[in-house]
């Protein structure tokens, strides 16, 4: 075996210099470098902005969507949406570890891992797609893929079913920067609040705010908006279209004294919310953009064009720590916990 480099250039086939997540086309060979980590794949949890998309190209027929996936995959050598440009992550367990890595790592053959790397930079083959449940966006494969050196991964916790774990870890940037930026007595807007990273957002703001801040949630109809009250995850929710910025912000001061908030974190799936997200904050705010949707030129200039004075943080899906956050926002709310077993262990 060879050695790699270690964030995986040595793979990239088109054009020659780039990372591998903007390379148009990666090796997938199965044949590892002695710096990588072979994993026979179980499932693919595909990133909510790029499901949405495959789902609406294909007119929800499940055997297109297969059909575009291994379309796809064959051609780039990763699942990245040509569309989207983005990825998702996978579960798997580890079939084979390149000697270089086997004294730096805490893993062994046959350990269940999820990947915290974007598929839309990771060597995957898949063999056959078993079965899609569309409403979670999981893909069920015979398949394998590689790990880079540089790559970041976790162990599937003991604790709890790998499929709750995995719904958890696919959206772990999410809470881990919320907790990051959300100080006591901020008020904070949650786009997309009824959705996996919007929950785990809500709650953990909620529990940083404290009784002089505030957390609105939005959902898009009465039955996700009567949904997200149940939950207690935030002190008030709006029902507005999230395609509308002026109904945002209306709906927003409405609630909020006529205020803006300090904070408004973006957990939507489709495209062209970047000023719903913007307008509602005040100058000197905070605007994250977790959803893959996010046209960032389309958030620069219009933030500009309104002369809004906001600091915007793009999605990065890692922070440290962030895996364990996660999972820790499961073990100590028995009611997020309950949501996403009932929804996600299928």
């Amino acid at each position: 075996m060879a050695k790699g480099n270690k964030y995986g250039t040595h793979r990239v086939i088109e054009p020659k210099g780039a990372l591998p997540q903007p390379a148009f086309k990666i090796s997938n060979d199965t044949t590892i470098f002695d710096n990588e980590i072979l994993i026979d794949v179980d499932y693919l949890n595909i990133d909510s902005a790029s499901f949405t998309q495959l789902m609406e190209e294909a007119g929800g027929d499940i055997e297109k969507i297969k059909a575009k996936i291994m379309e796809i995959v064959q051609e780039r050598g990763k699942m990245q949406n040509p569309v989207t440009g983005s990825g998702g992550m996978l579960i798997g367990k580890v079939e084979k570890i390149g000697p270089d890595l086997t004294e730096k790592i805490d893993l062994q053959r046959g350990d269940k891992i999820a990947t915290l790397v974007s598929l839309s930079l990771t060597p995957l083959k898949i063999e056959k797609i078993l079965d899609i449940k569309p409403d979670i966006d999981r893909v069920e494969i015979e398949g394998k893929a590689i790990l880079f050196e540089s790559g970041i991964y976790a162990k599937i916790p003991k604790d709890m079913d790998d499929k709750l774990a995995l719904a958890a870890l696919d959206v772990a940037g999410a809470p881990a920067q919320t907790k990051k930026i959300v100080k006591p007595g901020n008020s904070v807007l949650i786009l997309g609040a009824t959705g996996k990273s919007g929950l785990m957002c809500s709650y953990i703001a909620k529990s940083i705010v404290g009784p002089n801040g505030k957390v609105i949630g939005q959902a898009r109809n009465d039955k996700r908006a009567e949904f997200l009250r149940k939950t207690g995850f935030c002190h008030e929710v709006i029902i507005a279209d999230i395609l509308k910025p002026l109904d945002v912000l209306e709906k927003v001061f409405a609630i909020n004294d006529g205020n803006e908030v300090d904070i408004s974190i973006n957990c939507l799936s489709i495209p062209n919310t970047e000023m719903s997200s913007i307008l509602p904050v005040k100058d000197g705010g905070i605007v994250y953009f977790f959803s893959m949707a996010t046209s960032f030129t389309k958030a620069a200039l219009g933030a500009e064009g309104v002369g809004k004075d906001v600091t915007m943080i793009i999605g990065n899906g890692y922070t440290k720590g962030h895996a364990q956050i996660a999972l820790d926002e499961l073990r100590e709310s028995e009611k997020l916990r309950i949501i996403f077993e009932e929804k996600y262990i299928k």
